[in-house]
């Protein structure tokens, strides 16, 4: 059904709703009554001057006349679609007729279909957490700790009556001085789950370094490289530390430290893949019937792979080239940078399923590697993964090598890899809530079914 079938069931659907006669509709806006029949029966397209003329005869804004104002509500009905049971489909190529004669039943889908997305990611981030991370671990063991204190002391106070004073006064202030450390620990641990929530506000400076980097869409305009004079047009090296000076997230100097070097480090990629001319190279990637190939571009810009990948990772937005997403690992395969893209859950503290292909990276030095992946969800999303891995300072000759390894991310679908092109690798979050049945490498069932 065309869309404009948003239009024609809306106005036919109001004007019901309003016992307002055809042929009167058609009067007040300066129709006739056959053309309006054609109208809402979505055999005709009505023009923006009668769409106008038919919103006030039926007392309502012209724009909630505007086809377009129920594409993304469309959009919105068809993601949930792909949610549903499969042995129950509900009729997609219906959606606009619905969304037309129901605009608030809907909304009122889209938006439970987003809060029931919302709920999953929660489920991802809070089970990794719950998981892997050590913070947590160490603060729950502590209020453990402080609880079996009171316990034997309050077990010593009631079992013994024959205490003496001055025994019985030490073991009082055993109990006062735990429960007040049970109660500390308690708030600490409190306050850490209300911050972590959000992603901001955290402790570790690695976190504290992406929730600022994630509050400026991962690119910070003073490392680029404005002309052929040098940084920022031939002046000097910007000042780092005054950049990261009073951030809100950046609450420790570790973290500001960190935030330092990483910027330097993104100095170096924007010098070596300038703004100006890397746009046109990358957008001519993604044009119709281009082919998008990163090792061109570090050919092209006399770059490594890692650089390619860590300066796509963080450019600014433009039209026609997609959001890219990032891992990066060390020797050892502990993250120690994300940019998350939508669709695929980077973990934080642990489940190494998602970056299978940087672990594949890391054991095959120097080796790019390429492959489809799935990520679990629904609808499964699709992407491309580029990796690699190498010594961090190729030059250095002394010992110990260390060795990094980076992963980009691209949406298959800004590809035009949609699916049926190459069998794509099977991913999750973690094998706690991965709904995908019959996993070689799974580890333990999953909490939320398959």
């Amino acid at each position: 059904m065309p869309k404009s079938a948003l239009s024609g069931s809306r106005i036919r659907s109001l004007r019901t709703a309003r016992r307002i006669g055809q042929a009167d509709l058609a009067r007040l806006a300066g129709v006739s009554p056959s053309y309006l029949n054609l109208i809402e029966h979505n055999r005709r397209r009505a023009s923006p001057r009668i769409l106008d003329a038919i919103a006030r005869a039926l007392s309502i804004p012209p724009e909630a006349l505007d086809e377009s104002a129920g594409g993304a509500l469309v959009e919105s009905l068809r993601a949930a679609t792909a949610r549903a049971a499969p042995d129950a489909p509900p009729e997609t190529d219906r959606a606009e007729e619905f969304v037309g004669r129901f605009p608030g039943w809907a909304a009122l889908l889209a938006q439970l279909h987003a809060r029931a997305e919302g709920h999953e990611r929660t489920i991802g981030r809070l089970s990794d957490r719950m998981a892997h991370d050590p913070n947590l671990s160490a603060a729950l063991h502590e209020i453990v700790s402080a609880v079996t204190a009171v316990q034997s002391t309050a077990a010593i106070l009631a079992e013994s009556e024959d205490l003496a004073p001055e025994w019985r006064a030490r073991f009082h202030a055993n109990v006062h001085a735990d429960s007040v450390r049970l109660a500390t620990a308690a708030e600490a641990l409190v306050a850490y789950l209300d911050t972590s929530g959000e992603e901001t506000g955290l402790a570790a400076p690695q976190e504290e370094l992406e929730s600022w980097l994630e509050r400026q869409g991962f690119h910070v305009e003073a490392v680029e490289d404005h002309g052929a004079g040098g940084a920022n047009g031939g002046a000097d090296t910007p000042d780092w530390s005054r950049l990261t000076a009073g951030q809100a997230e950046l609450a420790s100097a570790a973290s500001r430290a960190l935030a330092g070097d990483w910027l330097r480090r993104a100095h170096a990629d924007a010098r070596a893949l300038p703004l100006d001319r890397l746009m046109p190279a990358l957008t001519a990637m993604f044009a119709p019937g281009a082919v998008f190939a990163p090792e061109v571009l570090a050919r092209q810009f006399g770059a490594s792979l890692a650089q390619v990948f860590r300066r796509l990772a963080t450019l600014p937005p433009a039209a026609g080239v997609p959001r890219f997403g990032l891992a990066v690992c060390d020797g050892s395969g502990t993250l120690i940078f994300r940019r998350p893209v939508e669709g695929f859950a980077l973990p934080r503290f642990g489940g190494a399923c998602p970056l299978w292909p940087l672990y594949q990276a890391l054991v095959q030095p120097e080796r790019p590697l390429r492959a489809q992946v799935e990520f679990a969800g629904r609808p499964p999303a699709r992407f491309v993964a580029h990796a690699i891995a190498g010594a961090r300072d190729p030059l250095r000759f002394e010992p110990p090598v260390v060795w990094e390894a980076a992963m980009l991310l691209t949406p298959a679908s800004a590809l035009g890899e949609t699916g049926g092109e190459e069998p794509a690798l099977a991913l999750g979050s973690s094998c706690r809530i991965c709904p995908r049945a019959g996993c070689a490498a799974r580890r333990e069932p999953s909490i939320i079914g398959a």
